[in-house]
């Protein structure tokens, strides 16, 4: 468990920079802007991530036991995360039957911008109100925390299959949750 004061910490570090792909990561190949994928034998477990969604339901990655998830850090405030929306939308319903989506919103005060950031860009699964940056700092080592957008996919075992650091396309999407699903 993270400590308060390193969770505030860090959310406060968050504050002083912008949407960047960053760098600085460990356990990945690389910690440059792209796509990083973890072979099967290789793959460590992610964090259980739990909080309350935009509408204020209690949601965690432990609700989905079996299923591929996939989590995409996004803010209101962030230009490529407007640019990648319209692509996760399409992923997440071409990829229903095996894949469940989760975001976590961070870094926006309060959840009335992210809640109009969803209805504008009709994110119809459900995303974490990350405000002070806790759920971020459960992936410490995983994910920058500057590395807003950023997308995991967590294979149906819990572990962490693939990264993407920046916006990402449905194509990338559906072709890592089909690969994860195959068991590469």
């Amino acid at each position: 468990m993270v400590s308060r004061a390193a969770a505030f910490a860090v959310a406060a570090a968050l504050l002083l920079v912008g949407c960047s792909s960053g760098s600085g990561t460990t356990g990945f190949v690389s910690a440059e802007p792209g796509l990083t994928r973890v072979p099967p034998g290789q793959r460590e477990p992610a964090p259980v991530v739990s909080g309350t969604t935009l509408d204020g339901k209690p949601i965690s990655t432990a609700d989905y036991p079996g299923k591929i998830i996939v989590i995409n850090v996004w803010g209101s405030w962030c230009a490529p995360c407007r640019k990648e929306a319209p692509e996760l939308v399409e992923a997440a319903a071409a990829t229903k039957d095996r894949a469940q989506f989760i975001g976590i919103n961070t870094r926006d005060p309060a959840p009335q911008a992210a809640l109009a950031f969803q209805r504008a860009f009709g994110l119809n699964y459900p995303s974490i109100f990350d405000g002070d940056g806790v759920a971020v700092v459960s992936f410490a080592g995983t994910l920058p925390p500057n590395g807003i957008p950023s997308t995991l996919v967590i294979d149906a075992e819990g572990r962490i299959a693939a990264r993407v650091l920046g916006p990402t396309t449905k194509a990338t999407l559906v072709g890592l949750i089909d690969d994860t699903a195959a068991g590469r």
